[in-house]
């Protein structure tokens, strides 16, 4: 609630933020009369400035909504009822943009507001990722009942199964494969895995990212992590120590000596993963569960010029 804590309150204004995300031409954007008010400007201010430097601004930076497309934005968004009878059009900033706005307007406001309508893209990209295949299906559903004119008890219900698939991948299967395009289902049942750990994670994975280390984040309290990975790894060390502020205990090791991938649960579960847990669901692979007596032989070989 407002006024509790500071961290409420950037909480809350990140989330206000990313409700003025849009997405058109395929593309989340921002309009200048959001933007505009963020800054504390007029809209008139705004848009001068950009053409002012129109140079710095390209298609993939800046674009004007057609007449169809502002009526559309009127009806939709009473926030724009004022742009109703508007003989111009208004203008969408992709998030780069935005961040050219920030160089051209040179206020801290603006910089201030800039950074944080970025992370808002930032943490609209990832919603997106994590859950593009319970959306599609979402929208599939959606669609069915424009259609069909489906009861609306019986949309709540299918609703309720999709979202029950959450529940559905536990760690009974010790060996199976997802296809290309089982993102959710991939991760959904990697992540169960962490969950059942309830002292330690060994991962061994020559291409860990942050996407990785959000994964991890699911684990149990008190669960140590232990990555494994390539020195061309692109966590860096802000990355390990922002984890462990908040999920502890991370360390990463660097190993040339492995190929494949091998998830180890609290040292009794050796997990034989077929692609990395950041491209999990992209392509087709393969996981089973190993002979847990090699687990072992497979720490003693990570390091061995030590």
């Amino acid at each position: 609630m407002i006024g509790h804590t500071q961290i409420n309150s950037k909480d809350q204004e990140s989330k206000a933020i990313e409700k003025l995300i849009l997405n058109i031409h395929d593309q989340q954007v921002m309009i200048d009369y959001d933007i505009a008010t963020l800054y504390g400007v007029e809209t008139k201010v705004l848009n001068q400035a950009v053409k002012r430097n129109i140079d710095r601004f390209p298609d993939r930076f800046m674009f004007q909504l057609s007449k169809e497309e502002k009526d559309e934005l009127v009806t939709n968004c009473d926030r724009f009822k004022k742009l109703k009878h508007s003989s111009s059009c208004p203008y969408a900033f992709t998030e780069q943009g935005i961040a050219m706005l920030s160089a051209i307007l040179k206020s801290e406001t603006a910089v201030s507001i800039s950074i944080q309508i970025m992370d808002a893209f930032v943490a609209m990209r990832h919603i997106l990722t994590n859950n593009a295949h319970i959306l599609l299906e979402l929208e599939n559903i959606k669609k069915h009942l424009l259609e069909t004119n489906v009861h609306q008890l019986d949309a709540d219900r299918r609703i309720d199964e999709l979202f029950e698939k959450f529940d559905l991948y536990k760690i009974k299967d010790k060996k199976g494969i997802f296809f290309q395009g089982q993102i959710f289902d991939a991760y959904a049942k990697f992540e169960s895995f962490l969950q059942s750990a309830t002292s330690s994670i060994i991962l061994i994975d020559g291409y860990v990212d942050v996407t990785v280390l959000e994964r991890l984040s699911k684990k149990n309290s008190n669960v140590k992590v232990e990555i494994y990975t390539s020195s061309n790894s692109r966590i860096t060390q802000t990355d390990i120590d922002a984890f462990n502020a908040q999920y502890p205990t991370l360390t990463i090791k660097y190993t040339t000596a492995m190929h494949d991938r091998f998830l180890i649960i609290d040292n009794n579960s050796l997990l034989h993963i077929g692609a990395s847990l950041k491209d999990l669901g992209k392509k087709c692979f393969a996981f089973e569960e190993m002979d847990s007596s090699l687990i072992p032989v497979i720490l003693s070989r990570l390091c061995p010029n030590l």
